[in-house]
């Protein structure tokens, strides 16, 4: 059922491609901190070679994916056929977030569709790449790509976002810094 590879072979490729949405997991450190797990999809992810992958992070309400990585750096991403044969991929590892300005910003943002509100990309470095069968995971049929989240991003404009990035963006729910919230103190 379940097998484990060192890194991401074409045929995984081939199957990360094909998912329209995917879900990422972070931790503090602290036992009593809160771990997140967030659903990403608008074609936000790219697979960079066999032992990396980035993804476009938009504005949201919160920033923990960033906080913990700027904290601890671990991160897990999870992958689900809802169609076709069933397959569940995670792939583990170290992530580092990467704002617009910083070092790599150009080279990386240059494979994605800069959408209204796009806020950082993640970067992660598989250590572990792992399948499971995927056999509970019901049959869902992809209907569209929700548009609400660059649309808001759009209408707020550069300055509301980077107005609501301040004031939403720059700590974890449980305090703990983002790489956004670094560098508007650094800045």
């Amino acid at each position: 059922m379940g097998k484990t590879y060192e890194n991401i072979t074409p045929e995984l490729r081939e199957f990360i491609e094909r998912q329209r949405m995917f879900f990422v997991a972070t931790a503090p450190l602290e036992a009593r901190g809160h771990v997140n797990v967030s659903p990403k999809g608008l074609d936000s992810l790219r697979v960079m070679g066999e032992k990396r992958v980035a993804y476009l992070d938009l504005t949201g309400s919160g920033n923990e994916t960033s906080a913990h990585l700027e904290e601890n750096g671990r991160i897990t991403l999870m992958f689900c056929a809802f169609a076709g044969d069933p397959k569940i991929l995670r792939l583990y590892g170290r992530g580092r977030t990467i704002l617009a300005g910083a070092d790599g910003w150009v080279a990386l943002a240059s494979h994605f569709e800069l959408r209204p509100g796009a806020r950082q990309i993640i970067v992660v470095d598989v250590e572990r790449v792992q399948t499971s069968c995927g056999f509970g995971v019901p049959v869902y049929e992809f209907q569209a790509d929700r548009e609400m989240l660059p649309a808001w991003a759009a209408k707020k404009g550069r300055d509301g976002i980077a107005k609501y990035q301040r004031e939403k963006n720059a700590a974890s729910i449980d305090g703990l810094p983002t790489t956004l919230g670094n560098a508007m103190t650094r800045g």
